[in-house]
């Protein structure tokens, strides 16, 4: 049997976990990146300007993170969206579009009670690690 391999990712171009938690695992060739907040790099922080800056700096995050695990945006599969306020879906989109702007992952969006740190927004991901060709 062969065996598979397991990966733990950190960088210090994400900010550091909140908890006992990876900021990513790598298995096999799929990466599972913990959700991200949009918080400043080097203190726990929220980003200010609410929802649409928050979205960006997790979104930035996440790129940074899939790049240190040998992925990339364009490799993403699937996201979950998580959301304090349901009202800001429509600004989290408008930013989310700009990152994810072709091909998008399936995606899951919940609306919370309440995220760390008072967060509106935290976004998880699972990506592929490796050359991937797109079939239509």
């Amino acid at each position: 049997m062969s065996k598979i391999i397991r990966k733990i990712i950190s960088t210090t171009k994400c900010p550091k976990p909140l908890a006992p938690y990876s900021q990513a695992v790598v298995a096999d060739r799929t990466v599972y990146c913990s959700g991200v907040i949009g918080i400043q790099l080097n203190e726990p922080k929220l980003v200010p300007g609410g929802a649409v800056a928050q979205t960006a700096m997790a979104l930035e995050h996440l790129k940074n993170l899939l790049q240190e695990a040998g992925s990339g945006i364009d490799r993403v599969v699937k996201t979950t969206v998580l959301l304090a306020d349901m009202s800001d879906y429509t600004a989290v989109n408008e930013e989310y579009k700009k990152v994810f702007s072709d091909s998008f992952p399936a995606r899951t969006c919940y609306a919370v009670s309440k995220l760390p740190l008072g967060a509106a927004v935290e976004i998880e991901a699972v990506a592929i690690v490796g050359e991937v060709t797109q079939v239509s």
